[in-house]
């Protein structure tokens, strides 16, 4: 505060005596005389501070320095969505700490001002979005706290945060669980205090509607200050609707029941399916007699039959995949449906025009394979997850005119748990695998939608998923794929 003090008596003293007038009177310029005495003892307490100001910075620098001594890989690390959040949250408050200590310096405006003014710090939002896709993960998963931090455990108050995001959500039996870890956790040195997560450990359980819980979280409370006359309302209120219900389901433990998009991410497949796929076959295919594939044929794989899903293998190299990665990092942004950004899809995106190399010839390598027009495709979109990233059932065409035919769907990562491509209505599963690409119609040859094609993108629970999608449009296909007037086809 002192330097800012005094920065600004400095500042102030140019900037107001740089349009002023001396050679038009003397006695202003004999007043000049009792200024530098003063400006001279503001700029020997500013060099003072300014010491002080060095040595903290110093300070700073060295507690901070350890934490990136190791040689760790960043991507490596966020391949568990715990430490992701964790590292999410120690940046912010690293970046804010080493901003401050900068400002604090009276040079900062020649030497830092460009790096501060564009530097990014992720915002309270970013660590809310984290929260939630932890949240996610342990609603598709069936995940307990505990089971989610299986390789990094997270503190109280990191805790807390989670469970105040599911508690704003609505998701109150996963809130309570993380306030019970946090009340467990509680350190000497941890920012939340007893008394609130006490508190949203009674709201989240009446409103779970678990009331002997609620009450019993609730005397807690009340015994921590007893002349708390809220408390003791709210306690009579729950015994109340105690004895009103019929029914207190278990908050401690989660409930088992799930929709078929779910129980695909977790890898829950049907015998049936599983045989139906063992009977499907592979082949080497030309893309229907591509001179391009005649002495290179690919790899072709039969996902499953109706509607015909193929996973192509081998169709693009590591280096390649590399390159699109580097090209996308700077561009990418989050993703959008056709209602704009939502909480269904929770990845960045970028479309990659036909100026370098490595597109134009994937786009190309797409052509050959599919043996369609890229005449009206759109152009390559690379989409990198977030934590706990996913893409919620959804389908890719609608009744339009020129509508997306078609799917090529390239898998630029392996992922290690999690992150496959599910098809609820038939109940396929597919994981993704570095290097291969799945591809399928959205619609049938009579033009209409096929409504087996709807598909998810599962939640991320280890690892991090790049893909590749080219989205192929009806334009242009006249010949390739002829229309039908079939109602079945």
């Amino acid at each position: 505060m002192a330097i800012k003090e005094l920065t600004f008596v400095v500042c102030f003293w140019i900037v107001c005596s740089a349009g002023h007038e001396f050679f038009s009177s003397t006695d202003q310029t004999a007043q000049l005389v009792e200024k530098k005495k003063y400006l001279l003892m503001s700029f020997s307490q500013y060099i003072d501070a300014e010491e002080k100001n060095v040595e903290a910075m110093k300070s700073a620098f060295q507690n901070l320095l350890p934490l990136y001594s190791d040689p760790v890989d960043p991507e490596e690390f966020t391949r568990d969505p715990v430490a992701a959040y964790k590292l999410l949250r120690q940046l912010r408050n690293e970046l804010i700490y080493i901003v401050k200590h900068i400002r604090l310096s009276f040079y900062q405006c020649n030497e830092y001002q460009y790096e501060l003014e564009f530097l990014e710090i992720p915002q309270p939002e970013d660590l809310n979005g984290a929260a939630s896709g932890l949240i996610r993960l342990q609603e598709i998963y069936k995940l307990y706290p505990e089971n989610i931090m299986m390789e990094m455990s997270l503190s109280a108050d990191e805790a807390y945060h989670v469970g105040l995001v599911a508690y704003y959500e609505d998701k109150f039996q996963h809130a309570f669980l993380w306030f019970l870890y946090s009340l467990n956790t509680l350190t000497e040195y941890s920012t939340t205090n007893k008394k609130d997560l006490l508190h949203y450990l009674s709201f989240s359980a009446n409103r779970f509607g678990s009331q002997p819980v609620a009450i019993y979280f609730c005397q807690q409370l009340l015994n921590l200050d007893p002349t708390n006359d809220e408390v003791k309302v709210q306690l009579s209120l729950y015994r109340r609707h105690h004895f009103m219900r019929t029914s207190n389901p278990d908050i401690f433990t989660l409930n088992t029941e799930s929709s078929k998009y779910e129980t695909l991410c977790r890898g829950e497949v049907d015998e049936r399916t599983s045989r139906r796929q063992m009977a499907l076959s592979c082949r080497y295919s030309t893309g229907g007699g591509n001179p391009r594939l005649m002495y290179a044929p690919v790899k072709e794989e039969v996902e499953w039959d109706e509607p015909r899903i193929i996973r192509y293998h081998d169709i693009i190299s590591d280096r390649e995949i590399e390159i699109l990665k580097n090209i996308s990092r700077p561009l990418v942004s989050r993703s959008v449906t056709k209602g704009g950004v939502s909480k269904n899809r929770t990845s960045q995106s970028v479309f990659l025009e036909e100026g370098n190399t490595v597109v134009a010839r994937v786009n190309q390598r797409i052509a050959n394979i599919t043996g369609l027009s890229m005449e009206s495709a759109e152009h390559l979109q690379v989409q990198n997850y977030g934590i706990g990233g996913r893409y919620e059932p959804h389908y890719d065409a609608e009744d339009n005119e020129n509508e997306r035919i078609a799917t090529f769907l390239i898998y630029m990562s392996d992922v290690e748990i999690g992150g496959a491509t599910v098809f609820p209505k038939v109940g396929v599963a597919l994981k993704p695998k570095m290097g291969s690409a799945v591809f399928w119609y959205n619609l049938h040859k009579n033009g209409k939608v096929d409504l087996n094609t709807e598909h998810a993108g599962c939640p991320v629970l280890r690892g991090n998923k790049w893909v590749a999608n080219k989205w192929i449009h009806e334009f242009g296909q006249e010949f390739r794929r002829p229309c039908s007037l079939s109602y079945w086809e």
